[in-house]
């Protein structure tokens, strides 16, 4: 069976952290492809232009043939929901095998989310760690097994494993910030995606 992963989110902007989260996820599985969905109306938190951060993504991606953009979320009506993404894709994408790849902070929330029951038979999942130290990989296994014992309360069964990454301290939020001070975002953005963000004075 084919095996391809889904790497939902924001994107606001995408950077370098999310591009080595990716390219580790696609080798470790080993998976065919990514499917790079960013959300249209993520539910807890405002964005940038949805055309925008999709421009940025394909920027940043251009060139890698195992890397595609999907457009599903643009004609989303409502919250965009992770079951909602991966019942749309699978019916275009039959007989595969899903990883959803999120971060440990995000992961942490999945004992929350929207129709969990369905989304936990329909995907494994690939945790990146986000911790200050390789020496923590075993605090961010106990953190996947705590949400992994939530879940059985519930008779959840889920299967998750973790990346074996560089970590690396550049998130979103802090591009922004540092946009919106006018300091330099060289190098935690791929170099297209920074002169996007100055061309169109995204964060400022």
């Amino acid at each position: 069976m084919r095996q391809f992963g889904i790497f939902g989110g924001t994107f606001d902007p995408v950077h370098w952290g999310h591009l080595l989260v990716a390219e580790t996820a696609l080798r470790q599985v080993p998976l065919e492809q990514i499917i790079w969905v960013p959300s249209y109306n993520p539910p807890h938190k405002q964005a940038a232009l949805f055309e925008h951060r999709i421009e940025m993504v394909q920027q940043a991606i251009a060139g890698n043939s195992e890397f595609v953009v999907s457009l599903i979320e643009r004609n989303r009506s409502g919250t965009s929901y992770a079951i909602n993404t991966l019942l749309d894709l699978s019916a275009f994408s039959p007989n595969i095998h899903w990883y959803w790849i999120v971060g440990l902070d995000t992961f942490k929330t999945l004992p929350y989310w929207y129709r969990r029951h369905e989304l936990a038979q329909m995907c494994d999942w690939l945790i990146a760690p986000r911790l200050p130290s390789g020496e923590n990989i075993a605090e961010s296994e106990l953190v996947c097994q705590k949400v992994e014992q939530k879940l059985k309360l519930e008779s959840i069964c889920i299967h998750w494993y973790l990346l074996h990454i560089p970590l690396v301290g550049v998130s979103s939020s802090l591009i922004r910030h540092l946009s919106g001070e006018g300091k330099s975002i060289r190098y935690l953005v791929p170099e297209s995606v920074r002169n996007y963000i100055a061309t169109h004075n995204l964060y400022n």
